[in-house]
């Protein structure tokens, strides 16, 4: 008798370690589930907690209630700021209301704030790598008085600049931008303004640096790339474009299973399959059911990378000892 394996077509589905989930999106998920437990519901989060619907979902069938703006949230329930950051005058109108508030920013963009912070008392105007009206850049750009901030997105845009004093320049970028694409904007903003100040570590967080590795390891051997995340997720969509510029024919990103193209798939024969840094990993599972249902499949992980970073939760949540 002929197995039901040996009428379907084998399929390497390539799985990219690390994936999905870093310390920042775990933490600010658990911020909102600690509060809802300390609290109870609702819990008000402005803006989504992290960009991905399966999870802001689940925590609000769990009672937390997400807004864009603060004015949205009444004054005597918590509110918790998303992991992108806010600026820093969201703060400020909470604490006016007498609110309680949380802030779930992930530390490696309280960083970055605290970076622009610094260059502002030494007297030196930023310069923004990021995309225009992403949550994190609107955070980061909020930390400094109007026009402190310059936002460039591409290398073309640095020829363009108007400063105050080129001598007396700094930059900053968004966490989640694709290493290579930063890169070249670096390059071009050093050459036009030789004095301009960097970070003295690089801003893109690791977990963003990690997955495109595991990307461009990935792309020659493969047919087809997917990346499973929210097409609102700026890591995810930069893990596409990673994908793309490394020699991989087909790329995209896809929210969960039900996202699949089958017809842009007809004939691949090996598969990269990864997920941005908030795409938990049930959805991942989904994928490779999906695809086990279709295709003989042998998975086989690559690993480019190790990751053991963990965020410490506010201690307005902790439980004491």
């Amino acid at each position: 008798m002929t197995s039901t394996t040996d009428t379907k077509p084998p399929l390497t589905i390539l799985r990219a370690a690390p994936r999905g989930f870093c310390a920042g999106v775990d933490r600010a998920i658990k911020i909102v589930e600690m509060a809802l437990e300390k609290w109870g519901a609702p819990v008000y989060v402005r803006h989504e907690i992290v960009h991905n619907k399966y999870v802001v979902d689940g925590l609000r069938e769990k009672g937390a209630v997400f807004v864009e703006e603060l004015d949205e949230c009444p004054p005597d329930r918590p509110v918790i700021f998303s992991a992108h950051g806010v600026p820093k005058s969201v703060p400020k109108a909470a604490q006016a209301r007498e609110m309680t508030f949380v802030d779930a920013t992930c530390p490696l963009v309280s960083k970055v704030h605290i970076e622009a912070a610094r260059h502002h008392e030494n007297g030196l105007q930023m310069v923004m790598i990021g995309h225009a009206g992403h949550p994190e850049t609107v955070g980061t750009m909020g930390q400094l008085p109007e026009g402190e901030v310059l936002l460039v997105e591409e290398p073309e845009d640095v020829a363009t600049l108007q400063v105050r004093d080129p001598g007396r320049l700094a930059f900053v970028t968004q966490t989640t931008l694709s290493v290579d694409d930063t890169a070249a904007v670096v390059e071009a903003l050093k050459a036009r303004f030789p004095a301009i100040v960097g970070p003295h570590k690089e801003d893109i967080c690791y977990a963003t640096t990690n997955r495109q590795e595991a990307v461009k390891a990935m792309a020659p051997r493969a047919d087809a790339i997917l990346v499973v995340g929210a097409p609102n997720s700026s890591n995810s969509k930069r893990l596409v474009e990673v994908g793309a510029a490394n020699g991989c024919a087909y790329a995209q990103l896809v929210r969960d299973a039900s996202d699949i193209d089958w017809r842009a798939l007809e004939g691949v024969r090996v598969l990269a399959l990864t997920a941005g840094a908030s795409a938990p990993e049930v959805l991942v599972e989904g994928v490779v059911d999906a695809f086990r249902a279709r295709f003989d499949v042998t998975v086989e992980d690559v690993v480019t990378a190790e990751e053991n970073v963990e965020f410490k939760v506010p201690r307005v949540l902790r439980v004491p000892a």
